[in-house]
């Protein structure tokens, strides 16, 4: 019988957290996607701990309307690329959690690149 959606990307998800690990130095970025937001996290895998996160709910980007959804992740991306440079960290890990790089996940990428995070 094939895999659920849920099921497919749940196995991709552990394939990629196998290989990828956060540190205080280079802490992953962890992105998960609903249907209407997206949300981003900064964390140290070691400590096991959140360092900062981001999302589309915020005040600065929920005021922001009559945008589409790919952009709303670019006003993510840059809005955690300027509270990582305010923690001092600019190398990170991408965790794009089993979701394909493609669409939202890209354009929140591109925008997090462009606003000087290295990964």
């Amino acid at each position: 019988m094939a895999l659920s959606k849920l099921e497919r990307r749940s196995r991709i998800r552990m394939r990629i957290r196998k290989k990828i690990s956060g540190t205080a130095e280079m802490p992953r970025v962890a992105v998960y996607r609903s249907n209407k937001q997206i949300y981003v996290q900064v964390v140290d895998d070691l400590s096991r701990s959140t360092i900062l996160s981001a999302s589309s709910r915020e005040k600065e980007i929920a005021a922001v309307t009559g945008v589409k959804k790919t952009e709303q992740a670019r006003l993510v991306g840059k809005l955690l690329a300027a509270k990582c440079k305010d923690k001092g960290i600019e190398n990170v890990v991408f965790d794009r959690s089993g979701y394909k790089y493609h669409g939202r996940v890209k354009s929140l990428a591109d925008a997090a690149r462009e606003g000087g995070l290295k990964f």
